[in-house]
């Protein structure tokens, strides 16, 4: 059940989005350590992509396969769009925006899907007041991302393809949390995510065949290193992953839930740091207490403001 800021109303429920949300986003910023792994074995981003929404398919598949298809087209469209914006443009663009622009780049623009999310909902919901903290907060928050960013490197260029990607990459992600807000209301969560990894697969094949210098599949099954991090993308940063975030839209609703994909940046730079054995500066530091600090601030300030409003009327 739910309210019209597609939030949920079954009390606690809040509490687990917020988990949710976090273990979502910590499986996702250490998938970028799990997929560099991988292409320096010799798999290309579109195959990578492929093989673990394809094993992610497989496990849902398992768990919820008695319903086919959604209750009409327009629904089924939508399902669709969420393997489109979720899966394979999503991940193409952003893979290939690392052809044509810095690293540095696609990490920060692609990290402005929560903000550009803020946006998207105060346009289409105007009944739906965000309010001040929200978009101070959202500022705060991507000058931490900025920081985090750019802890390792101070490269900063415009290279446009790969911006406008990169860029087409964070507003595919706002839309797909937007259309979880609708689905949400009349599909499971285990329902919306299987058909998300069979849309993503399907529309990724096209470009799949185009990938050129991809490893032989039998590669995955020699290395355990491949294949490791193949079933942590597939299991983990896919199955479990999406399934948290379907339901963390659900019981916070897509902004809020969205402001924890800031948390992203954070994750990858502490497991780059411990595993990849990079150095953390102290703008990586300051980059952490921005975030942390911007997403509180945006709580408290409307929190703050709403009393006071109350307190005067």
């Amino acid at each position: 059940m739910t309210n019209s800021t597609g939030k949920s109303k079954i009390p606690g429920y809040s509490a687990f989005g917020h988990i949710a949300a976090l273990i979502a986003v910590a499986m996702w910023g250490y998938s970028f350590v799990s997929s560099k792994v991988l292409l320096e074995n010799g798999l290309g981003p579109v195959q990578i992509y492929v093989y673990r929404f394809i094993l992610a398919y497989i496990l849902i598949a398992c768990i919820s396969h008695k319903r086919l298809w959604a209750s009409n087209l327009r629904e089924e469209g939508m399902l669709m769009l969420c393997g489109i914006c979720a899966g394979s443009v999503y991940f193409i663009a952003e893979n290939t925006a690392l052809e044509y622009t810095l690293t540095t780049n696609v990490s920060l623009l692609t990290s402005l899907s929560p903000l550009i999310t803020v946006i998207l909902v105060g346009l289409i919901y105007k009944n739906e007041k965000l309010g001040m903290g929200t978009w101070i907060g959202s500022v705060v928050a991507i000058a931490g991302v900025a920081c985090v960013v750019f802890n390792s490197s101070k490269s900063v260029e415009v290279r446009p393809l790969g911006d406008i990607l990169s860029l087409a990459a964070a507003f595919c992600w706002a839309a797909y949390s937007l259309i979880l807000r609708q689905l949400n209301a009349y599909y499971d969560v285990w329902f919306i995510s299987r058909k998300t990894f069979f849309y993503g697969v399907l529309t990724a094949l096209p470009f799949l065949a185009f990938e050129k210098d991809t490893a032989n599949v039998l590669v995955v099954f020699q290395e355990p290193q491949v294949y490791g991090n193949l079933l942590f993308l597939g299991v983990g940063a896919s199955t479990v992953a999406y399934v948290l975030w379907a339901s963390a839209v659900k019981s916070l609703g897509a902004v809020k839930a969205n402001n924890y994909m800031y948390f992203q940046s954070i994750v990858t730079l502490i497991v780059s740091a411990v595993v990849l054995g990079e150095h953390v500066t102290v703008t990586g530091y300051i980059g952490i207490a921005l975030i942390i600090g911007g997403l509180w601030a945006g709580d408290n300030i409307n929190n703050i403001l709403e009393r006071r409003k109350a307190h005067n009327n």
